[in-house]
């Protein structure tokens, strides 16, 4: 089975972020799309179409032509107390609780969802897809999901996380079946 996965276009600019963010695309994501819908409109041939729940993944593969079902098990991690923050707030207030959460991929300090629970989640919903061998499905959400699922196929350490960068827009492939997924590049 192939699962493609694409993050969605932006929302809002990088340090504009905010942890729980479900805001629709802004100005330039919608710019981004248009560019990028030659490229990325033919993955709707996938017999499998998904999204994350929020408003710009809907919107990303709405525009892509996808009619993507949404997935709660795609949802961005739950940063509890801390959603609608952004970090630079978030660290001002408890900047021990960052640290914790940054280094310790168990802590969920915010009372959300910890580390090591959320690379769980996406593996879970990555090994239940029902396709044969040669199926293929293709999801939209968060980067975060991303770096989560490659985190997972890849049977990475947890503080690999922070070091993967994923780009509104890019795609991603994972090729295999429940646990035995393969990073697919190019």
């Amino acid at each position: 089975m192939l699962v493609t996965l694409i993050a969605a276009a932006r929302t809002s600019p990088l340090l504009e972020t905010r942890f729980g963010d479900d805001r629709p695309l802004d100005a330039a994501g919608w710019q981004a799309l248009e560019r990028a819908v030659p490229a990325l409109a033919p993955l709707a041939a996938a017999e499998l179409r998904y999204c994350s729940p929020t408003a710009g993944s809907r919107q990303t593969g709405e525009v892509l032509g996808y009619a993507p079902l949404a997935q709660p098990a795609l949802r961005d991690c739950d940063m509890g107390r801390w959603s609608g923050l952004t970090l630079a707030e978030v660290t001002a207030r408890e900047p021990a609780a960052v640290d914790a959460w940054l280094t310790d991929p168990r802590a969920a300090p915010h009372g959300g969802e910890a580390l090591l629970s959320f690379i769980s989640r996406v593996g879970g919903w990555l090994d239940t897809r029902p396709l044969a061998d040669d199926g293929r499905i293709v999801a939209v959400t968060e980067a975060s999901v991303i770096r989560a699922a490659m985190l997972y196929a890849l049977k990475a350490p947890p503080h690999a996380y922070w070091r993967t960068e994923i780009y509104p827009l890019s795609v991603v492939s994972l090729h295999g079946a429940r646990g035995q997924w393969n990073l697919r590049l190019g």
